[in-house]
């Protein structure tokens, strides 16, 4: 009787949990409301069977419960009953499965009309292409894939000389148009996944799949990669923007591309020394860093990660927090270099400046700190050396104050929570394992012995 009870209060629990559940769907914001309608049915099936089967245990509980003297019957066939449960069960599986076919007849049928754009997937980034004004994509090959062709271009082929290159994981769409979007990985499985669309696709090395939709909701929806991908698999996210079209029109317009990317004239050192003479107050005439001015050390660091922080002061993806104090300083000091010409050339000129070690100012315990940077490794390298194509920057050798406060600021949420701020927030998820300013001190002094 006891364990009959139980049955009974699971399936009114779960029906009066369902009813008055905080969690549901998320609103659908394009035209998939089919595949609302195919899970409806799917889960009220499973649901009537799930209350069915319990159900019907308890009564064989209740009713055949132990009797003293009473005989149980052998009936070891029951053609009425097998014939009643084959064609419920048949009903019930056709119900299921019939809609997904209709479903699935539209989801491989795009639309001749679509917008085409590229999501490229890699650990733990996306990306986008979009053709040109021809219309037609570039070819691409792994094999050429570097960090001057993140995307495997060739040099060579006229139709993507006009494609356009967003090596940033937002991309943008029209409403009420419908989009294809075509999926290619870099590495292992990923999966392409936007809850509001409904549609997630795979991301299969080696070959391109696609998926379809009409988005019919302006505004800014959160990718997600829904293959287990590696270690930091939860932090991969993105973002698809959908405004209207002539906005859309107008933010395609001012993006590059692949002829103008390569037509770029690399940063000019000696204009850049002229224009470093502002950061030199702060960051030193070496670029060696001031921690009296609370200035780190710059001397040394990745180009392409110098470059991407003074965007992100400029476009106040860094910088705007009410709380990030020294961020402010940095954002107005980064305005003044008025476009990314005057960036490369300061950046260049960094480059040429001495890489000398800085002095170690934290104090920790190097074998845990050991222990610790496995995770971090993963992304910045056994030696710190930090992989741009896991956009992490060099650990190794820089100013040891400042990484501490860093990784701080990220688990405070200080640094990492604009929304533009992709790879800050992925760095917001990892801090989070350094439980206190111990755990940070002994990664930081494992990190100084690199």
């Amino acid at each position: 009787m006891p364990f009959a009870v139980v049955l009974i209060l699971l399936v009114v629990g779960s029906l009066v949990f369902h009813v008055f559940s905080p969690w549901t769907f998320t609103p659908l914001a394009s035209n998939w409301g089919m595949i609302d309608f195919t899970i409806d049915i799917t889960f009220w099936v499973t649901g009537a069977v799930f209350v069915a089967v319990n159900l019907f245990m308890a009564y064989c509980v209740i009713k055949f419960r132990y009797k003293k003297g009473a005989r149980a019957t052998y009936e070891p066939e029951n053609k009425k009953l097998e014939t009643w449960l084959t064609w419920l069960t048949a009903v019930g599986v056709a119900a299921m499965l019939t809609p997904g076919l209709f479903v699935w007849a539209q989801f491989v049928d795009v639309p001749e009309d679509a917008h085409e754009v590229e999501a490229v997937g890699q650990q733990w980034h996306w990306s986008y292409r979009y053709p040109g004004d021809d219309g037609k994509f570039g070819e691409v090959d792994a094999e050429r894939i570097s960090a001057d062709n993140p995307f495997g271009m060739d040099p060579d082929d006229p139709n993507g000389q006009d494609d356009v290159l967003v090596m940033h994981p937002e991309a943008r769409v029209p409403v009420n148009q419908p989009v294809k979007f075509l999926l290619r990985s870099k590495d292992v499985l990923h999966d392409f996944a936007i809850a509001q669309f409904r549609v997630k696709m795979d991301l299969v090395p080696g070959m391109q799949t696609y998926l379809w939709l009409t988005p019919t909701e302006t505004g800014r929806f959160e990718v997600l990669c829904e293959e287990l991908c590696g270690i930091a698999h939860h932090t991969m996210r993105g973002a698809v923007v959908v405004e209207e079209p002539e906005d859309f029109n107008a933010w395609l317009a001012q993006q590059p591309t692949y002829s103008e990317i390569n037509a770029r004239v690399a940063g000019n050192a000696a204009m850049g020394a002229a224009q470093y003479a502002v950061c030199a107050a702060c960051h030193g005439p070496q670029g060696e860093g001031l921690q009296a001015l609370n200035a780190p050390k710059i001397a040394g660091q990745s180009a392409w990660y110098l470059k991407r922080q003074l965007q992100n002061y400029k476009s106040g993806a860094r910088g705007a927090h009410p709380d990030d104090t020294f961020g402010k300083q940095m954002a107005p000091m980064a305005a003044m270099l008025v476009d990314d010409a005057a960036i490369d050339n300061v950046v260049a000129y960094i480059q040429t400046l001495p890489d000398n070690p800085p002095q170690v100012t934290v104090d920790g315990n190097v074998a845990n700190g050991e222990k610790l940077y496995r995770v971090c490794s993963y992304c910045h390298g056994a030696e710190g050396q930090g992989i741009q194509a896991m956009n992490a920057p060099r650990a190794a050798g820089m100013t040891d104050w400042y990484v501490a406060r860093q990784l701080q600021n990220f688990k405070d949420g200080i640094r990492g929570a604009h929304p533009t701020d992709f790879y800050g927030f992925q760095m917001m998820f990892m801090a989070n394992v350094l439980h206190d300013q111990q755990a940070i001190d002994d990664l930081v002094a494992y990190i100084n012995t690199l």
